[in-house]
């Protein structure tokens, strides 16, 4: 039985920042005080980029960084060292300002010339991680994602092969509008997740914001509808602007 999806309706684009921040807080207390750890998934763009800097200044004190194990849930083919990869964005924003430890920061191989074996060695790290047996899927703690204005989440893009994915965790997904590979989560990783929070701010992306909540498109054409963790929260945090198509009941 899949969750209720859990909107929250902020006024600003700060005001989206510090309620996820909230929220990171919040999971990261209750993994740790159940499980001892927190085991939680980044994600690219802007948006992120302005809560890992939140993370790192005014929640700092807040957040349990030694128990904090760090993931991403795609990354573009390029080197750590790149200024397009999500790993560095992160990095610079918020890692390499907090008392993470190096160990705890387990990033994709993007390097990698070839880009099924970087999504091949990066599903090698996540069984290892979390001691997986065959066909054992992990469940994350808490997965951050985006939505971009077509629908796309991760490297999930609309009518890919990664979406028809059933049993691997991590892929090479062929972006055909792009021209390139995209390593990525796949849809069965990110449903088991214990919360999926996706972050969103700008009118830019409210037609997609309104086709995932409330059109009648299929997935395969906006493949952020294909999220809904199967026993975890589904939580989308919005500002005004990017919920300025949805219905007021929403």
């Amino acid at each position: 039985m899949k969750s209720p999806v859990e909107v929250r309706r902020l006024t600003t684009p700060q005001d989206v920042f510090h309620a996820a921040a909230e929220e990171v807080v919040r999971a990261a207390d209750e993994a740790v005080a159940e499980r001892g750890r927190f085991v939680i998934a980044l994600s690219g763009g802007s948006t992120p980029k302005n809560l890992y800097t939140l993370l790192a200044t005014n929640a700092r004190a807040a957040l349990p960084w030694a128990q904090m194990f760090f993931f991403w849930s795609d990354e573009r083919q390029v080197p750590p060292t790149d200024p397009d990869s999500n790993y560095r964005m992160a990095q610079e924003a918020m890692l390499s300002r907090v008392p993470v430890p190096v160990s705890n920061v387990f990033r994709v191989p993007a390097e990698k010339p070839d880009t099924e074996d970087a999504a091949l060695a990066y599903e090698r790290i996540l069984r290892q991680f979390f001691s997986l047996q065959a066909g054992e899927i992990p469940r994350f703690d808490l997965i951050l994602l985006g939505l971009g204005p077509d629908g796309h989440t991760a490297s999930l893009f609309p009518e890919t092969a990664a979406l028809e994915e059933k049993s691997r965790l991590v892929v090479a997904n062929w972006v055909e509008k792009l021209k390139t590979y995209r390593i990525t989560f796949t849809l069965p990783l990110l449903n088991a997740a214990r919360c999926v929070a996706f972050l969103m701010s700008g009118s830019e992306k409210a037609s997609a914001l309104h086709e995932v909540l409330e059109g009648d498109a299929p997935g395969e054409k906006y493949p952020a509808k294909l999220v809904r963790p199967a026993e975890g929260k589904l939580i989308w945090f919005v500002d005004r602007a990017a919920a300025s198509e949805l219905s007021a009941a929403r």
